[in-house]
């Protein structure tokens, strides 16, 4: 198996797949060799993961920067076999910086996992699932429409085994749903989900300062299919998720891991309307004028948007609601009858006879207000769960044990794609089930992108019909070569 991505993300990932006694990591491709340029969400956090995953409390004593690269892969997964697997004997680890030359020279290769930025997902998933090769890839499938779209119908025509990182099964939504069943809140009508994200910097204009490349780092490669422009450390490492062109805003870095079961358990197609509101800002122009920003380059600071969905089956009409950057929807009268407000992050099932208030992954899920859950509960051996809490980044809202099953429960990569590979199920986050989160959640960055705008989706004909200009944003401008095959 090869990686291809090795920053900070990778590296929290990586214990999965060293651990797993069906996996053998001979490859690591990445754009930076041994870099000083990462950010970290707490101070040598990564670094501590590194150390007690090999169990080394020294390792890289002294050096102050974030790890990430391909030397650093290539030094933890030889460093983990040589101590954790050493009757394996396994040879050592091959580094790239172009996955291109990793999929022509490694010819024994069977399977890929992807964690580079938002990006370049779909390149690099096509290109190896059209070399055969079976694909892991991290959220967002693809951060234009028509790339998720070619990634999911690649896998169809090669038949490859695929996994999609955020997916899981909602053990809170399935509950959640049974009780919808039992007539609990009457007919389900929305659903809102809301997050705290982004929790990384996000800027209002496009950088105009110039420093120089990084030593080892080679920009253009990091670019991929995105047209040429000056570097900038703005765009890279992690800050790559608020721009249009690199990144999927907080919708598409936190969003696809509470909503894929919603799409799943309730059966959602994509969307056939999206709208959404976006943050304003404005700036001090010429003269001592002010005058608002207007761009299509970054994400907003905040926004919300909404998701309308076709009835289906026995499932009437459904509409789902996206929040971040601090925004929440209004406090519902059942919540206000019990003297308390939303949790910053969380998940509201709204039905025409009440409401359903849980976790920001369904987890943890009860009827409001208590009263009314407490006559619910009886005769129905439902314990009461923990309350919830407000969920802050880096701190984990802590559940009693004999609950921990009513939250996302996720299998990890190195588990059940491995036994899809070897003859297994489809996991259940097989790429054939990700098209309409991957429509709906790029729709909603073109919205965004567009000040607001509604749109009308046809995801028979791929095509928005109300802004035909809008067209545009299903797909990028492409340096040449770099195109996917099979874009059209």
């Amino acid at each position: 198996m090869a990686h291809v991505g090795f920053g900070t993300e990778a590296i929290r990932e990586v214990a999965s797949l060293l651990e797993n006694p069906s996996v053998h990591l001979t490859a690591v491709c990445d754009v930076e060799k041994d870099g000083v340029n990462y950010l970290e969400w707490t101070p040598n956090g990564v670094r501590d993961d590194i150390r007690r995953m090999l169990d080394e409390p020294n390792w890289r004593e002294g050096k102050d920067w974030v790890p990430g690269g391909r030397d650093v892969g290539k030094e933890i997964i030889e460093t983990y076999y040589a101590k954790k697997r050493a009757t394996d004997k396994f040879s050592c680890v091959n580094t790239y910086i172009d996955f291109r030359e990793l999929l022509e020279k490694e010819k024994d290769l069977d399977g890929v996992k992807v964690m580079t930025p938002d990006h370049l997902h779909a390149v690099v998933a096509i290109a190896a699932m059209n070399k055969g090769k079976h694909v892991v890839v991290a959220k967002p499938m693809a951060n234009r429409l028509n790339e998720g779209r070619l990634v999911i119908e690649t896998a169809r025509r090669t038949k490859v085994k695929t996994h999609y990182m955020p997916a899981s099964i909602s053990l809170g939504l399935r509950l959640a749903a049974e009780w919808i069943m039992e007539g609990a809140i009457g007919t389900l009508r929305q659903i809102h989900n809301w997050s705290t994200r982004p929790v990384w910097p996000q800027y209002l204009t496009l950088p105009t300062d110039r420093p120089p490349i990084p030593k080892d780092f080679d920009w253009t490669l990091w670019l991929g299919p995105v047209p040429d422009r000056p570097y900038s450390p703005w765009f890279t490492h992690t800050t790559f998720r608020g721009w249009y062109d690199f990144g999927g805003g907080a919708i598409n870095d936190m969003g696809i891991y509470s909503n894929w079961p919603v799409f799943q358990t309730f059966n959602l197609d994509a969307p056939f309307c999206v709208e959404s509101t976006i943050s304003s800002a404005c700036q001090v122009v010429e003269h001592h004028a002010v005058s608002r920003i207007r761009n299509d380059y970054s994400f907003p600071l905040a926004s919300t948007a909404r998701m309308r969905f076709r009835e289906k089956g026995d499932r009437p009409a459904l509409d789902l609601f996206w929040y971040d950057g601090g925004m929440k929807p209004p406090t519902p009268d059942e919540l206000l009858a019990d003297d308390r407000s939303l949790p910053n992050e969380g998940m509201l099932l709204i039905g025409d006879k009440g409401n359903i208030l849980a976790g920001f992954e369904c987890d943890n899920p009860r009827i409001i207000p208590e009263s009314k859950f407490a006559e619910f509960r009886k005769g129905r051996n439902i314990a009461a769960p923990p309350p919830l809490q407000d969920v802050r980044f880096g701190a984990a809202t802590k559940v009693r044990p004999e609950l921990r099953g009513t939250g996302p429960a996720r299998s990890n990569d190195a588990t059940s794609w491995v036994e899809a590979v070897k003859g297994g199920p489809p996991t259940y986050g097989d790429f054939l089930l990700a098209r309409p989160i991957t429509e709906a959640f790029n729709l909603v960055a073109i919205s965004y992108r567009l000040g607001g705008q509604k749109l009308l989706w046809d995801s028979a004909a791929g095509k928005i019909t109300n802004i035909e200009d809008a067209n545009k944003y299903l797909d990028r401008e492409y340096r040449p070569g770099w195109k996917p095959e099979g874009l059209v």
